[in-house]
């Protein structure tokens, strides 16, 4: 394992903040919050070369191989990256229960119907090509292929927070 380029000469841990969101501790004692672990060659090679990349998007920590980690960090990990892999493309956004915060969602996927609960605005985001993802309050992403094929109520909701 390495971090930041260097050769890490303690251990590392990972953890869930108290809002769920992922917590790096390098083998220096720095916390990083809202971490993604990310593969490199997710269908060549799932098992080996995962970057830890912190929330600006910067590898703050590089895992040769899951497998040298302990158990319970494998499993942690592992259960973060299956969680960035499924990637529901919402269809029609449903309902939505207030306009404050936190909000309830009603919304229809390409793998059926679904709630959550949307914690922030800022967890709407507008991505390049007229895509969107939203985060719900558990870190599931929620993709939206094209806003402007989605149907006008969906719209209108959406643009409340992009």
């Amino acid at each position: 394992m390495q971090t930041n380029g260097h050769v890490a000469s303690g251990s590392i841990a990972f953890h869930h903040d108290p809002w769920g969101k992922l917590v790096l501790t390098d083998a220096l004692g720095r916390e990083h919050v809202g971490v993604e672990p990310v593969r490199a060659f997710p269908i060549s090679n799932p098992r080996e070369g995962v970057a830890v990349c912190d929330a600006e998007g910067r590898e703050v920590l590089w895992i040769d191989a899951l497998d040298a980690l302990p158990p319970e960090q494998l499993q942690l990990l592992e259960h973060e990256l299956a969680r960035r892999q499924f990637l529901p493309t919402i269809r029609r956004i449903v309902s939505v229960s207030a306009n404050g915060e936190p909000s309830q969602w009603h919304v229809e996927t390409d793998r059926g119907s679904t709630r959550f609960t949307l914690q922030s605005e800022e967890d709407v985001r507008p991505l390049a090509n007229h895509r969107a993802m939203i985060f719900d309050a558990h870190g599931v992403r929620y993709l939206i292929a094209d806003v402007r094929a989605v149907d006008a109520a969906s719209r209108r909701v959406l643009e409340r927070y992009l």
